[in-house]
């Protein structure tokens, strides 16, 4: 049996929020494998969409105790087309600069994030936000929250 089949096959869906952006922000994270439900969030004083929504995968990811296989569902296109059209990789490999020459952003996320994708076997699936997505929403409930709580 290869290592690759050996690996546990998690569910993680996330979504990050903002209230302004920039601004107060917060991230959620729901896990779930073999029936149970793992739920994670936080918040950040002063910070981006994006950053949260990449925040959300990088907190997912580092919950896990081993190598796994993920199937990661957001709505976030920024963060699924940086992962899955291979842009991330491309801005490292060019010095951490887009196709038009400027600067990437989030770069000391995006670096967590690949060397995670390094221990783990990831698959990002892109959904539509605030569309009834149960998942979804409890992530979104569970980023606002975190905004809340800042106040």
């Amino acid at each position: 049996m290869s290592n690759n089949m050996a690996k546990k096959t998690i569910e993680i869906f996330t979504d990050g929020a903002c209230s302004g952006n920039p601004g107060k922000g917060g991230w959620g994270a729901v896990l779930r494998y073999n029936g149970k439900t793992k739920e994670l969030s936080g918040s950040e004083r002063e910070t981006t969409n994006n950053r949260m929504e990449l925040t959300a995968v990088i907190k997912a990811l580092s919950a896990l105790k081993e190598p796994c296989k993920a199937i990661i569902t957001t709505d976030s296109k920024y963060v699924c087309d940086s992962i899955e059209k291979g842009w991330a990789k491309s801005w490292r490999t060019k010095g951490w600069r887009k196709s038009d020459g400027k600067p990437a952003l989030n770069i000391d996320l995006f670096e967590i994030l690949l060397a995670l994708l390094e221990i783990h076997d990831c698959r990002f699936v892109w959904v539509k936000g605030h569309d009834g997505h149960p998942e979804n929403e409890r992530c979104d409930e569970l980023a606002t929250g975190a905004i809340q709580k800042l106040s």
